[in-house]
């Protein structure tokens, strides 16, 4: 796509991308990182925000202590995090269309694996989520265990 054909959006996108990755080759060790993103609905907008990169596992506080150091040292703060992170894990969890074919047992890098596997195993053929289950699922049961 050339530049004149580029809409103002994605012109935005791209200079806040670059600006994200500048300041975030500064940023070193434990604590966020600056991400891009848009709004939702008719109009969206480029937004950028601090969050953690769990694609940096050596930049995610490993204790309470390192976030609130990292983050905020204001318990009603820390709070408010743990109550949003809790409803919002629960909400996804609830929300899982493969929750039900998920062993409980299995490790979380496991779980992980499996609907990862199955969701793009389904995309990749055009077959229900079920259809893929069915497929992926028995090697799973026989690796891991039921």
């Amino acid at each position: 796509m050339s530049e004149d054909q580029k809409t103002a959006l994605e012109i935005a996108r791209e200079k806040a991308d670059a600006e994200a990755a500048e300041k975030n080759k500064a940023r070193t060790g434990i604590g966020p990182r600056v991400k891009v993103g848009a709004t939702r609905g008719k109009n969206p907008t480029v937004v950028s925000w601090e969050a953690f990169d769990d694609a940096i596992p050596e930049s995610l506080p490993k204790s309470v202590k390192e976030f609130m150091e990292t983050v905020t040292n204001k318990e009603e703060t820390l709070v408010d995090y743990l109550i949003r992170g809790y409803n919002d894990a629960n909400q996804e969890a609830a929300s899982d269309p493969l929750a039900e074919f998920v062993v409980s047992k299995w490790d979380p890098a496991t779980q992980l694996t499996f609907r990862t596997a199955v969701r793009n195993y389904s995309k990749g053929v055009g077959i229900s989520l079920e259809d893929a289950v069915n497929i992926i699922r028995p090697g799973f049961v026989a690796k891991f265990g039921e």
